[in-house]
């Protein structure tokens, strides 16, 4: 089971990434201590805090030429995490 699925990249979020404070998206299953264990064993970063959220999806519909069609987006959970003062985390290291 990945914990950490992928980094959210936005610029609310990046505008937290000055502060010390970084967002991914993690699975739906996961603890704030589980959470906290992998950004330090993927990163190398001490975690101070772990704050999480779930956003349940949403309702979209398409109006199309044929017929309409209802669906809805996927639900997630978020985790924001605090590094501790003088650590960063790179997400453009290998690119």
């Amino acid at each position: 089971m990945s914990i950490l699925k992928r980094p959210i990249v936005t610029e609310k979020v990046s505008a937290l990434n000055e502060g010390g404070r970084y967002g991914f998206v993690v699975d739906k299953d996961a603890n704030k201590v589980e959470i906290k264990k992998a950004v330090e064993k993927a990163y190398g970063v001490t975690v101070e805090s772990v704050n999480t959220m779930v956003y349940p999806g949403k309702a979209k519909t398409k109006y199309t030429k044929s017929k309409v069609i209802s669906g809805r987006t996927a639900s997630y959970k978020k985790a924001i995490v605090q590094v501790a003062e003088g650590d960063i985390i790179d997400f453009y290291g290998g690119v």
